[in-house]
């Protein structure tokens, strides 16, 4: 891997007042924090400002203009981890330093969509994620927080000429993520439709953002109890006792008497069992860890209110706890099986096929199918031209040559790399634009 990559960054919108700005950790200087400046080569590494001073202004310019419509600025990264491309229109973004960041810099304060007093609420902004180190390029786009009004689409070329790319949305995508959220609220009753946000006093004008329903407590759009009904019966369906339960009942009825009148030239034989009386044999949650762990089994033990999953207890998680895919059982730690199981099985739930299949990860076509499901990430992959995009945390999670839900590129051996933002021009396939 070079020490250095060349990004193409390409204004697909109709503004002319559209900029860049780079940012992440820098791999080769003790992963202090780093920008590339204005002139989309040199570089910047925030000095922390002294103890007690916060929310500071970063002392030089880092604000990338794209220029008019159609057109294409370069620009050189170093090796970074944890690395934004983030992209404004009408307005730069406003990035803040704090005391105290890694390798001895400043705190990097990011713009947020949750912080109604954040210099950036009001702005109509996007961003993608990426990383270069000394094995790779890895590159996506995210809705893990909000579908931005400006579409990023990103295309890798390899050194052997192979072509990687993630479509994103068209032009109108936000709208068209806002108006099946408004009829999925009509249908349920839920506060889909609250996830929309406009700005301040533009209700009647083009939406800004949608928020991740993972934030709706920002917007007042409560989904508490949502998933509840979805993990009573993921409870039911691999629960021990439910199953000792059926069976007990099943038995008892073939042990009453039943009489059946038979014509002589159609005795063939005993009575067969009636179906009622054939146990039922208990459903088995299977979950491929594609990891060394291999294939784990799982259930609700008798007397449990644990569902184990080879050997690992997992408590009831609640909506919150599968909206956010981090916190209650889906909080990660020193177990390698465990933190292997995480992820397949907090997708198993946002997905809605937790009880519709035994075998996890599931094929694409078993995703979104019964409610409750996360139908916000359902929505969001319609609307991408080619159903990609991380619209929950461990939406990378897919059984073994199936297809890619998340909208990554990578490569060990990077050529070329485009990052176009507005959706003008959009398209399908792995070509080079």
């Amino acid at each position: 891997m070079p020490d250095s990559l060349t990004i193409q960054l390409v204004n697909q919108t109709p503004s002319q007042d559209v900029h860049a700005f780079i940012t992440g950790l820098a791999i080769q200087r003790n992963m202090a924090r780093v920008f590339l400046k204005t002139d989309g080569k040199s570089l910047y590494y925030p000095e922390s400002p002294p103890a007690g001073k916060i929310l500071q202004p970063l002392t030089e310019d880092c604000a990338i203009p794209l220029g008019a419509p159609g057109n294409t600025v370069t620009v050189t990264i170093p090796q970074m981890a944890g690395g934004r491309i983030w992209f404004s229109a009408e307005k730069p973004l406003t990035f803040l330093r704090n005391p105290g960041g890694p390798g001895g810099g400043a705190a990097l304060v990011e713009p947020s969509v949750l912080n109604p007093s954040d210099p950036n609420a009001e702005v109509d902004f996007a961003f993608c994620e990426f990383t270069l180190n000394g094995d790779q390029l890895f590159a996506n786009i995210s809705y893990v927080d909000f579908v931005p009004r400006l579409p990023i689409a990103l295309t890798l070329q390899t050194q052997g000429g192979a072509v990687q790319h993630v479509s994103g949305m068209a032009l109108d995508g936000l709208g068209r993520v806002c108006a099946g959220l408004r009829e999925q609220a009509a249908k349920d009753g839920r506060p889909w439709d609250k996830l929309v946000v406009h700005a301040k006093g533009q209700q009647q004008a083009m939406p800004l953002r949608v928020l991740n329903p993972s934030h709706g407590n920002a917007v007042g759009a409560s989904f508490a109890g949502y998933f509840e009904p979805l993990v009573e019966a993921a409870w039911k369906k691999y629960g021990q006792d439910q199953q000792d339960q059926q069976n007990q009942q099943q038995q008892q009825h073939a042990e009453k008497p039943h009489h059946r009148f038979r014509l002589p030239l159609l005795n063939k034989g005993p009575d067969p069992e009636p179906p009622q009386a054939q146990a039922q044999a208990q459903a088995v949650l299977r979950i491929n860890t594609q990891a060394a762990a291999g294939i784990l089994e799982g259930n609700v033990p008798s007397g449990s209110d644990d569902m184990v999953i080879g050997g690992e207890a997992f408590a009831r998680p609640t909506t919150a706890d599968i909206l956010g895919c981090n916190s209650g059982p889906f909080t990660t730690g020193p177990s390698p099986k465990r933190n292997a199981i995480i992820p397949r099985l907090a997708a198993a739930f946002q997905r809605g096929c937790i009880c519709e299949v035994t075998e996890h990860p599931s094929l694409p076509e078993t995703f979104y199918q019964c409610d409750p499901t996360n139908h916000y990430s359902r929505i969001v992959h319609e609307c991408n031209l080619d159903g990609k995009g991380y619209a929950f945390a461990y939406d990378d999670v897919q059984p073994g040559g199936g297809a890619d839900q998340s909208g990554k590129v990578n490569a060990g051996d990077p050529k070329v790399f485009v990052v176009a933002v507005g959706g003008g021009g959009a398209y399908v396939g792995d070509r080079m634009p």
